[in-house]
């Protein structure tokens, strides 16, 4: 199942940036936490291939249980790592996004912040066999009642990110470099290759995303100024998408405790 795009509630485009607000359900929401974003915050496809790396070298029963117990360790995620879920899913399916190696794969301890751009990845840009280019995002969620909170237009705030991503070829370039460094043997290096290809022609053939997560009215003052702010001086070759996602009212609190229990039930199901 595709999670739902959800309801749109505004339009605040301005050329070439791209601006708008979409408001979900409660049971939108929870489809997409049990479908689409539960497996992105578990990683259950890096978690299948490391099963396949141990169950390879098992020999004991003994080994077997270890190996149960690595895997089945989780830590319940924060709500906005919820919140970066739900953003990451709706790149990936409704933007033809891939981000193929999640940032929690380079954290030493589960409870620690990733720094650096939230999303890295590439994006299939047309129906051309071989046709992608890098994608970065950046997310924030927020449960603060203002238009637009503090997350929005604070000194690291969502614009001043999206700023530096479209003017800073270094930025842009260190990201590239992180990413190359887990292509090498992976299935998606064709993937890199491609964007890589397009990127070292002009580092501003990229795609750039910035999402909003909230749980408050939707207004379009969330995005309006930032899609001005953002469109001034844009490269021509650079495509930038502002999307505010508005849960149900005071979601995001709980948002965390949400995701565990619809996949305790899914996983009880199965």
């Amino acid at each position: 199942m595709t999670m739902a795009a959800g309801t749109e509630c505004y339009v605040a485009n301005v050329s070439p940036v791209t601006a708008r607000g979409v408001a979900y359900s409660d049971r939108e929401l929870d489809d997409a936490l049990g479908e689409s974003v539960a497996p992105i915050l578990w990683d259950d496809a890096g978690t299948e291939n490391l099963d396949a790396i141990l169950t390879s070298i098992v020999t004991t029963e003994f080994s077997e249980a270890s190996i149960k117990r690595v895997l089945s360790s989780q830590h319940t995620p924060e709500n906005w790592r919820v919140g970066e879920g739900l953003a990451e899913a709706f790149l990936t399916e409704h933007r033809s996004c891939e981000f193929p190696w999640p940032s929690g794969r380079d954290l030493r301890n589960p409870s620690s912040s990733p720094a650096g751009t939230d999303l890295v990845g590439f994006q299939k840009i047309d129906d051309i066999a071989g046709s992608h280019r890098f994608t970065f995002g950046e997310v924030k969620t927020s449960e603060q009642e203002a238009w637009p909170p503090s997350v929005v237009t604070g000194r690291h705030g969502l614009i001043k990110q999206l700023e530096a991503l479209k003017t800073s070829a270094d930025i842009k370039d260190n990201l590239v470099k992180y990413l190359g460094h887990h292509a090498q043997g992976a299935d998606w290096i064709d993937r890199f290759q491609c964007a890589a290809k397009r990127y070292l022609a002009n580092p501003s053939d990229v795609s750039l995303f910035g999402v909003l997560v909230r749980d408050v009215e939707p207004k379009p003052e969330d995005l309006s100024k930032r899609a001005v702010d953002l469109a001034s001086g844009c490269p021509t070759e650079t495509s930038i998408e502002l999307r505010a996602m508005y849960l149900p009212r005071t979601t995001i609190g709980t948002l965390a405790q949400r995701i565990v229990r619809i996949r305790e039930t899914d996983n009880g199901n199965n």
